[in-house]
């Protein structure tokens, strides 16, 4: 009796395979960040002015610091236009003298406006990066150690932290630029005053600004640092971290590091404007940067004086720095979005 074969389907069906790729948590963090338009907006501005500091010299019709006094609060014909209290030369009480040479208006030493506020853009820009940088590199060691260590560490670090907080930001900066700018001149060659202050002249005021930025920024950090490290070092992977043999150093560095960093760039992000802010702040009453460096603060201090006669040597550098710190804002508040987790794979 024959047997009926069956077909074998060895090889006749086809082995149809869907591969699953996950989604990391920055790559899908990325995908959001990219679909808030504000967050996008502000990021693209401050990648624009970082642009604009670096090739200030190139970008900059004139030199900061060049001075045509026959051509002292001159304005172009727009700007006249655009402020109704500014009168031209040549109408029934006008005073403004018009001249197409300067964009945005000369201010009363006839400096190009527009040249100054793009100079400009590198001191707040420069105080944008540097405090975070301080603030990050001590206030995470700090926060670091005290988290993961615990017991009498952690309560010195914290009540060091506390004393630090117990004193004003902007008078401890200003204290110590007064310290230092006004000891400077009766200082000895060599002593350590007069080779600070000698440094500080050299990169325009700003050595001291940074210093109070940097000596003061960092608190608020170690103890956001320190709240994180205490919230993650009792999970399972740290704890079988520990189980393989893996050392603290490792432990830190490999695993709880990467797990905090979210909160800390969201963090710092939102604490820019306020660098940018103590920076403006101080050349704004005269103790930022020395003239003829160009500062926003400063040159919103000098249009100030003449805000009546003349709005845009005050507005305009007021709306660089408005926009600045805005951006700021928003790119922060678009990270706080895109780096939380309970937002993880929604639109």
């Amino acid at each position: 009796m024959a047997v009926a074969e069956q077909p074998s389907t060895t090889g006749n069906v086809a082995k149809i395979e869907k591969k699953i790729q996950g989604e990391s948590l920055w790559s899908d963090s990325w995908r959001r960040l990219r679909r808030n338009r504000l967050a996008l907006m502000g990021g693209i501005i401050i990648i624009g002015a970082v642009l604009i500091a670096i090739f200030a010299s190139l970008i900059a019709p004139f030199p900061y610091d060049k001075q045509t006094l026959s051509d002292a609060n001159s304005a172009p014909m727009w700007v006249i236009n655009l402020f109704p209290t500014m009168k031209a030369q040549g109408e029934p009480g006008g005073y403004v003298k018009v001249s197409d040479l300067y964009f945005l208006g000369a201010d009363n030493l006839g400096r190009d406006l527009f040249s100054r506020i793009i100079y400009g853009s590198r001191i707040s820009l420069a105080v944008a990066f540097i405090g975070p940088l301080f603030s990050i590199v001590v206030g995470m060691i700090v926060g670091l150690i005290a988290g993961y260590t615990g017991g009498k560490t952690d309560n010195l670090l914290m009540r060091a932290v506390d004393l630090m907080y117990a004193f004003p930001t902007t008078l401890f900066v200003i204290l110590l630029l007064a310290i230092f700018r006004g000891g400077a001149s009766e200082a000895p060659q060599g002593s350590f005053i007069y080779t600070m202050s000698l440094i500080d002249r050299q990169m325009g005021g700003l050595l001291f600004v940074f210093i109070g930025i940097g000596l003061t920024s960092w608190m608020g950090m170690a103890r956001l640092v320190r709240g994180q490290v205490l919230s993650v070092r009792e999970k399972e992977y740290i704890e079988a971290a520990k189980s393989l043999g893996a050392r603290n150093r490792s432990v830190v560095v490999r695993h709880i590091m990467p797990n905090i960093l979210g909160p800390i760039i969201i963090a710092e992000t939102l604490t820019i404007p306020t660098y940018i802010s103590y920076e403006a702040f101080l050349s704004f009453i005269g103790l930022g940067v020395n003239p003829p460096t160009p500062s926003w603060g400063s040159m919103i201090s000098e249009g100030a004086q003449r805000i009546t006669s003349y709005p845009n040597q005050a507005l305009f550098p007021a709306m660089a720095l408005f926009l600045v710190m805005f951006a700021f804002n928003f790119l922060g508040d678009g990270l706080r979005d895109a780096l939380d987790p309970r937002m993880r794979g929604s639109d």
